[in-house]
Order: structure tokens, then sequence, then C-alpha cells
């Protein structure tokens, strides 16, 4: 199921797209979970609230104080894999969201199989993308987490915690399992730690120190073949 956001500070504009999108999604078989904000401002100060909850957003470029094109760049450098679509009123616009990798430009009012070729494209996008990032499920909510955004993975029962810098993301699981999941990226530290190489700086007195400058223990049963993965991956970055 598809998460999609449509930023517009016109009520009725977001109206209509969203009766659109749903026709659309209709025709497939499928269906989407719907997020409105009547601002740039208000999607951003949400988002941060909500990283890895959205898959596509439908921004208008025409907004008030923050007009699309800025809010894209904000949202670009938040969440790297989130897709983005303009909707504009101005057909010499549909050029500008290029340095954002925008998905697709639509002209207001969408038509019908323009929004059924972006949300083809989108879904396609997604899991192609499945190799880049974790999916996991806390409550009814799923998240979509870049593997590089991740510092590590920790268990504590049958409860793993997904760490990234700005968001700690809690689901129940097993690391082993996360470990197939996420392939030789990530590097087992201990029986409750799993860590992405990219993200150590250095090994030192039985831990790993992450370039954020946490700590993280290092089993003696784990220590050799952590310390040959870990050099791997320097060598091969």
């Amino acid at each position: 199921m598809l998460r999609i956001g449509i930023c517009d500070d016109v009520y009725d504009a977001r109206l209509v797209l969203r009766a659109a999108l749903e026709r659309a999604l209709e025709e497939r078989h499928s269906g989407a979970q719907f997020f409105e904000f009547s601002s740039g401002e208000g999607l951003l100060q949400w988002l941060g609230n909500h990283a890895g909850e959205l898959d596509l957003v439908f921004l208008d470029m025409e907004m008030g104080e923050l007009d699309g094109m800025e809010t894209a760049r904000r949202l670009r450098s938040a969440d790297g894999g989130l897709q983005l679509v303009f909707v504009t009123g101005y057909a010499d616009r549909v050029f500008d969201g290029y340095s954002v990798g925008a998905r697709g430009y639509l002209m207001k009012p969408p038509k019908q199989e323009q929004l059924a070729q972006v949300l083809d494209r989108a879904q396609a996008a997604l899991v192609r993308d499945l190799d880049r990032a974790y999916i996991c499920r806390s409550g009814d909510t799923h998240y979509r987490i870049p593997l590089s955004n991740i510092l590590y993975f920790a268990s504590d029962r049958r409860q793993v915690q997904c760490v990234t810098e700005g968001r700690t993301y809690t689901f129940y699981g097993k690391l082993d399992a996360v470990a197939e999941e996420v392939g030789a990226a990530f590097v087992r530290v201990h029986q409750r730690y799993l860590v992405r190489a990219g993200a150590v700086d250095r090994m030192e007195g039985g831990e790993v120190v992450l370039r954020t400058g946490e700590r993280l223990p290092v089993s003696r049963s784990c220590q050799q073949a952590a310390l040959l993965a870990l050099t791997r991956a320097e060598l091969e970055g």
C-alpha cells in the first residue's frame, strides 16, 4: 500500500487530486493511505516526527511562504528516497524540478492517465529500492528507512531497535533475521548489536566507536569476524 502525501494550500485542489488518485488506484485494485498538508512548513514539521512514513508526495509548486521547490529541496535533504511529484497551474514551471529528481510534473487539473503513469512508476521504484532500504513495521505503521541512514540495530529480547542519527525505530523481530535482510553492509559485533560498517570510525578496547562518537561493545566471539569485516568494508569504501 502506497503512503501518499498531498501538499497544496488550496483545499479544493487537495480534494480533487485525492479523488483522482483514489480512482486511479481503484482501477489497479490497489490501496493507499493519504496524508494532506496545507503548507510546505506543515509537511516538513510532520515529516520531522514521522520520518520514513511517506512513499510519495504530490507538491503544489505555488504555495505561500514556502513554495513547492523549496519544500522539495528540504524534503530531499531529509529523505533522499522520498518520491516527489510536482503539481502546477503554470506550464512554464514544469522543468523547474529536475534539480530535486522529481518523479513527474502534472498540470492542474491532473489527467487520469497521467496520474496512473505516475503511480505505476512510483510503485515500480519502490520495488527497485527495496535493496537500499529497510522496511519495518511498528504497530499499524510501516517505515521505509534508507540503509545509508542506519547506524546500527540493537536487540532486546523480542524487540529490535533501528537507530539512525535522528530517530530510533522499535519493532518486534530477531536480530538474526534482520542481518539476513540487510546483508554484508552490516557487521555483527555482539549478540545484541548489528552495526553498519560505514558508520564505524574505529575499533578500540573491545568497542566500536561510531562516527557519531557513540560506543558499542564488541563481544569476544565476534571480535575477529567483526575486525575482518570492518577492514574489508574500509578497503572497499
